[in-house]
């Protein structure tokens, strides 16, 4: 199994910009397509971005495309979520996910492995 660490989350005013981490550990997160997920109470996972194992194809919910971006380091088993322009209804617990079916993912019932969930709060 892979373990997944997420950091970054916090307070930020609307148009300002914010990223989050997620850190990798006990497999190499190069074997997953890798997911980010957002959730508000009494909703379920809002799908955000996907990445493929390859760290080439990505696929954005309509709402954060030209605006967020995912992205893999592999020297440091780390996926992130560079979100930009950010806007009060982007706030959300935020959460990675990992899927063992290798290309890019936007069900969150496609993916096996979730972080804890970091929480992101933009103000007006």
């Amino acid at each position: 199994q892979v373990q997944l660490v997420e950091s970054g989350g916090g307070l930020v005013q609307a148009g300002g910009s914010l990223r989050l981490s997620c850190a990798g550990s006990g497999h190499t997160l190069s074997s997953y397509a890798m997911g980010w997920f957002r959730q508000v109470p009494g909703k379920g996972r809002e799908f955000v971005a996907a990445l493929s194992w390859s760290g080439v194809t990505t696929s954005y919910a309509p709402s954060v495309k030209g605006r967020f971006t995912i992205s893999r380091d592999s020297a440091k088993n780390t996926v992130y979520l560079q979100m930009n322009s950010l806007k009060p209804e982007d706030t959300a617990v935020y959460y990675c996910a990992a899927s063992l079916q290798r290309a890019l993912r936007i069900r969150d019932s496609d993916y096996d492995y979730w972080g804890q969930g970091t929480q992101v709060t933009v103000s007006s």
